[in-house]
């Protein structure tokens, strides 16, 4: 009897420390899942403090390109005025008076292809570059229907804006790697839209496009013989500038915007039907396959959604410009600023906004 009450004794025990082992685990269970949702509730940093008035923003592009997909989508869909900007869109042909109109305070953000701009802001313009969403070439050579090689174009002549601006240095960087002699490089000036006509009309042979123009051109029976992403050169597309004065006086401002960049790169992959119609309103195109084939390049294949503005590339591109004869004043850390979307995954925004 007594060792019965013993055994008993013995089971009560252990059932006792069974029930508290469960507890404990029950709690750390209870913890670590209310841990997981402090994380996932962390509020954005980012936002506007209650009460807070918009701060109005002039933002500017340098052309009309399915590049600028992200911005487009973020202005048609309001996102900006979550970061407490009251935006105004502007577009200002060309790279230089793009510039100019920044650092004279007409606008206060440019959003355009760095390799477009890098030449003046290695020489003596005081922008920076804070955030980089897409970094790779997807420009395309178009070219006349009775060309179909690279060998073709020999004795022919390629359209470019003017001499030395993007699509005169992409141009030539094609021709070199190709080794085709004899080709003249006439510059045409006006939109890609221009240029392309420049070509339908003969009076140049070939042009180097970014998509989704290709779409139009094999609709129109004329061949894309090369895609530039395969051409070995450093290369930075769509980028956010902004001028040094406003990143000295007013860092939390280009914060911000660099985080509503990113949160348009996030709505923009989660949202295709409402990106594809963003850019058929601003290119002025219902083709289907055309959209598509933007949707496709700039959203998916040379998207960056961290953002970083490559160092290499800047310092590839600084060293190619000067070897092109081209005055380098300022010094490449000068020319960027990595700071703020290096703020953003300190701060946990990148992995909350990807965690949706």
């Amino acid at each position: 009897m007594i060792g019965g009450a013993y055994q008993s004794s013995i089971e009560f025990r252990q059932w006792i420390g069974l029930r508290a082992l469960a507890t404990r685990i029950l709690f750390t269970l209870a913890f670590i899942a209310c841990g997981e949702v402090r994380v996932r509730a962390q509020p954005n940093p980012y936002l506007p403090r209650p009460g807070e008035r918009p701060i109005n923003i002039r933002i500017a592009t340098c052309a009309v390109s399915g590049g600028f997909a992200h911005l487009y989508t973020a202005l048609e869909n309001n996102l900006f005025d979550k970061y407490g900007f009251k935006m105004e869109h502007v577009f200002i042909r060309g790279s230089r008076p793009a510039l100019a109109a920044l650092l004279a305070d007409e606008i206060q953000f440019l959003y355009c292809a760095a390799d477009a701009t890098l030449p003046s802001l290695a020489g003596a313009i005081d922008a920076k570059l804070v955030a980089a969403p897409l970094v790779k070439l997807p420009h395309v050579l178009i070219t006349r229907k009775e060309i179909h090689r690279m060998e073709d174009l020999k004795g022919k002549a390629l359209g470019v804006a003017r001499p030395g601006d993007l699509s005169d240095r992409l141009s030539r960087a094609m021709i070199k790697k190709f080794n085709v002699p004899d080709v003249t490089m006439r510059p045409i000036g006006g939109s890609q839209n221009e240029r392309y006509q420049a070509m339908v009309l003969n009076v140049v042979q070939g042009v180097v496009l970014t998509p989704p123009i290709d779409v139009r051109a094999k609709n129109d029976g004329y061949n894309v013989i090369y895609r530039l992403i395969d051409l070995d050169v450093p290369f930075i597309y769509s980028s956010l500038h902004v001028s040094s004065r406003i990143v000295r006086e007013w860092p939390e401002t280009v914060q911000r915007m660099v985080a509503a960049f990113a949160e348009a790169i996030h709505y923009v992959d989660r949202n295709p039907a409402r990106t594809k119609a963003a850019i058929a309103k601003v290119m002025r195109t219902k083709d289907e396959e055309a959209l598509r084939v933007a949707y496709k390049v700039y959203t998916q294949d040379i998207v960056d959604r961290r953002m970083i503005v490559p160092g290499q590339a800047v310092h590839d591109s600084v060293e190619l410009l000067r070897s092109l004869g081209i005055p380098i004043k300022r010094r490449e850390e000068e020319i960027y600023d990595n700071s703020f979307v290096y703020n953003l995954e300190k701060s946990g925004f990148q992995r909350e906004l990807w965690s949706r």
